[in-house]
This record gives C-alpha cells, structure tokens and sequence, in this order.
C-alpha cells in the first residue's frame, strides 16, 4: 500500500528536525517564522523560559495599513524590519533563525535579510 503524507505534514516533520538543534537561549533567542497562503507571522522566543520576547506579522496595526496584499515577498521584508526595530528596541541584538521546516526562499528568506539590513544579526 502507498502511503502519502502532504506537504505540511512533511514540513513539520523538518522543523521537528531543526528544532532538535535549534534551541534559543536568554544571550540568543530564536526568530521563529511561520508562512500561511496569506500571511507570515514571525516570533522571538526565549527557549529557556518559554516567553515570546517580540512578534511582527503582515496583520500588525503598524503594517495592515501600509500594505496592499499580505502574501508577497514585499510584506515579509515589511515584518522582517518591524521584528527587527522591535527586537533592537528589547535589547536583542543576535538571534537564531528557525525557518519553521521551510526553505529558504521567497519570503522566508525576504524577511530574514530584511531583518539582517535592520541591524538583527541572525
């Protein structure tokens, strides 16, 4: 018998993988992203604690407006410099990149130099 298994069920299987390895720390917490169809959602997490230091997404107040479509690699570099300012704002200057099981491509990798030109090293 064949067995399929669908593309999120494989990309959780990935990002369980990563997060073997992955692990963020008070000194270095972990930039977790999420991708949907429609949006992109990205936290900092402290691992150690299990708190959410700082969170952007394309439904943030601050970008809603500003952006005409949320699915784009333009909103995701949009989110990867608001994480950033609000990072840095915290006092988070260095984090770990977890692409959530997701290749680094399109809006994934978008948002991650977004964040680098904003002054996040990851």
């Amino acid at each position: 018998m064949i067995k399929i298994k669908g593309r999120n069920r494989m990309r959780v299987v990935r990002h369980l993988r990563l997060r073997r390895k992955l692990k963020g720390t008070s000194e270095r917490p972990r930039m977790s992203v999420f991708r949907s169809l429609n949006e992109i959602y990205v936290q900092i997490i402290d691992d150690t604690v299990g708190r959410t230091l700082a969170s952007a997404s394309t439904l943030d107040k601050a970008l809603k407006a500003e952006l005409q479509v949320h699915g784009t690699v333009d909103a995701a570099k949009a989110v990867g410099e608001l994480v950033a300012r609000r990072a840095l704002d915290k006092g988070i200057s260095e984090v770990v990149f977890d692409r959530g099981g997701h290749m680094y491509h399109g809006r994934v990798k978008a948002l991650a130099e977004a964040a680098r030109e904003a002054g996040l090293k990851l």
